[in-house]
């Protein structure tokens, strides 16, 4: 909980991570309130899936502290922190050998004792999550027959079915087509404002993370180099500095805010 009584579930004091003999993160400093939804951008190699890896222990090591609601994040059991925290991958082509409601039942198990079976609760966990996601009719499905938009909404509805109340997700968007694209928003705004639900997000598409989250985190070499609103990020200078190469920007048709749009090499 910060000065002002507002809770903090998840900060980074300073944290310094080394992968391979090279610095990957390097004192980076941050933190996300409660219901906040934070996008995480940057260049290509910035540390940014590395920061959510830490943060959900997928990773382990570093120096400096990363702290969930407050406890530093090695002091929790595993499944103490996975009641807590989400992690939420690309819809990438892994082969998962199970059933979409085999895989969901599975993500129950930080509320499960050892080698005890689904209890009505898990299974009607599991039950909600699908109808959230629209995904009940895929339950009997391998995930390795789904489609990436169709992997994608089973892997946010194994986050509902996991019960955390903190996600980690890391390009959730990244290979889909504009029509999934937007059903997987849709998905993380709803969770977000409707159950309250604490987002942690890595972007490729700038344009969408500055519409959909309260804020934008940007990370360049391992460093924190802007932390502010989705309008103060959306500037050539900010941009630039992020980037390292000019951007053109245009005022968004019915937001006050502006968008990056391609430029060309073409002169005539």
């Amino acid at each position: 909980m910060n000065s002002s009584g507002v809770k903090t579930d998840l900060e980074a004091k300073n944290f310094s991570i080394s992968l391979g003999g090279k610095e990957i993160l390097r004192e980076v400093s941050f933190s996300i309130r409660r219901g906040e939804y934070v996008a995480i951008v940057g260049p290509n190699g910035a540390g940014k899936t590395t920061l959510l890896k830490c943060f959900d222990r997928l990773l382990t090591g570093g120096t400096g502290e990363l702290e969930i609601e407050g406890m530093e994040h090695n002091r929790f059991r595993q499944k103490d922190l996975a009641r807590l925290v989400a992690y939420v991958p690309q819809a990438d082509s892994r082969m998962i050998p199970f059933s979409v409601e085999q895989f969901l039942l599975m993500c129950r198990y930080p509320h499960l004792s050892p080698f005890s079976p689904a209890s009505k609760k898990d299974r009607q966990a599991v039950s909600e999550a699908m109808e959230r996601t629209n995904t009940a009719e895929f339950a009997g499905r391998r995930i390795s027959t789904l489609s990436g938009g169709e992997r994608q909404k089973v892997y946010i509805a194994a986050a509902l079915a996991q019960g955390a109340h903190i996600w980690l997700l890391d390009e959730p968007t990244t290979f889909l087509d504009y029509n999934r694209q937007n059903e997987i928003l849709a998905l993380m705004a709803s969770v977000n404002k409707e159950i309250g639900v604490t987002i942690l997000a890595v972007a490729h598409d700038l344009n969408h993370a500055v519409l959909e989250t309260d804020r934008v985190v940007a990370l360049k070499e391992g460093r924190v180099v802007f932390n502010g609103t989705p309008a103060e990020i959306m500037k050539a200078e900010a941009l630039e500095r992020i980037y390292d190469t000019p951007l053109l920007l245009v005022d968004h048709p019915l937001e006050k805010i502006s968008m990056i749009v391609p430029g060309t090499s073409r002169r005539d």
